[in-house]
């Protein structure tokens, strides 16, 4: 079923059935009601999709993520979804499981699909993809990406404020011997996490031994991993941060299978404040990162640029960071 057939039906021309349904008072009343007419008794649903590319807008937008089975990105996606129905756009979304192969082949298929904007919530876009999507004049807004031209807006999360206040909270219980685990080395966050500590602990005057790094991969496993390479050295760390709440999670996992208790032996901070960790035995002591905040000020960087007929100004948004303090922290053990 077409719009030819509606025509035909109607004893017009398909140019007459395109005006009476974009609601053109140029037709003829009795000619407009045997058009409807028509399209009732066929069951005709004109293809939006189509009549809006037709029109030079695809009324699309597109968001690039690294994990969708870290609760992270789920959270925002579905605020940005919610907000693209009620602003009558569509959402599409694409997962690069941390992969550049990957991440340019999204960046394709976006493009083939006529996207108006493209959220890029991840950090494996390399510099030759975001001219080929410039060079198109299409509007993009990243997390965390240095600005250098047109069309770029971005969302600059304040890691440092979040990370001072966990280690501020983990030193004022008296811990002295600190670890950390970090995320992939290929995303930018988790770089920017790992390199804010170590600055911190530097601007403090306080020193840490490199056995007590390690590197996960944002997921419970790697956390896990790595907590049990940690868990090799003597003296044994008394507190640990975490570049995200998935990697916490997993390091809690190994510091239990060791015979040891979180928080009585070891303290544990993560990074996000995903949904799960307030309910997670124990409530998870974490940085809290808006990924409601962030999927907002995604959507309306997209959408103002999409419905303004010259270019979006570089903008950046900076999102507040909040230590959040439960029960996976207490003083260090006596001795």
């Amino acid at each position: 079923m077409n719009i030819r057939d509606v025509a035909k039906r109607a004893k017009v021309s398909t140019a007459t059935v395109s005006r009476v349904m974009s609601g053109s008072d140029v037709v003829r009343p009795e000619t407009v009601e045997r058009v409807r007419k028509a399209i009732d008794e066929l069951g005709y649903v004109p293809n939006s999709s189509a009549r809006m590319l037709s029109m030079g807008r695809s009324k699309l937008f597109g968001v690039v993520i690294s994990d969708i089975t870290n609760p992270f990105f789920p959270d925002l996606i579905y605020t940005f979804n919610e907000l693209a129905v009620q602003h009558k756009y569509r959402a599409v979304f694409a997962n690069t499981n941390y992969s550049p192969a990957r991440m340019e082949a999204a960046i394709q298929s976006l493009l083939e699909q006529k996207v108006e904007g493209i959220a890029i919530m991840t950090s494996e876009m390399s510099p030759h993809l975001i001219r080929m999507i410039a060079d198109r004049g299409i509007p993009m807004v990243f997390l965390d990406e240095p600005i250098s031209q047109k069309n770029l807006s971005n969302i600059v999360v304040d890691y440092k404020s979040g990370m001072m206040q966990a280690i501020d909270h983990v030193l004022a219980l008296g811990h002295k011997h600190l670890a950390f685990i970090g995320g992939p080395q290929n995303l930018r966050s988790a770089v920017w996490r790992q390199s804010i500590f170590l600055e911190t602990l530097r601007e403090k005057g306080l020193s840490m031994d490199d056995s007590y790094l390690a590197t996960g991969n944002h997921r419970v496993d790697g956390g896990y991993s790595a907590m049990r390479k940690i868990l090799q050295n003597q003296p044994r760390p008394t507190a640990v941060l975490t570049s995200n709440d998935l990697t916490a999670i997993g390091a809690i996992a190994a510091i239990y299978e060791a015979g040891l208790h979180v928080p009585n032996d070891i303290s544990i901070v993560g990074y996000d404040d995903i949904e799960i960790s307030g309910a997670f035995n124990p409530p998870l002591t974490t940085v809290r990162l808006s990924r409601t905040e962030i999927a907002t000020r995604a959507f309306f960087c997209l959408y103002s640029a999409s419905n303004n007929q010259t270019s979006s100004p570089q903008v950046e948004h900076l999102i507040p960071t909040s230590l959040i303090i439960r029960k996976s922290t207490a003083p260090p053990p006596l001795g």
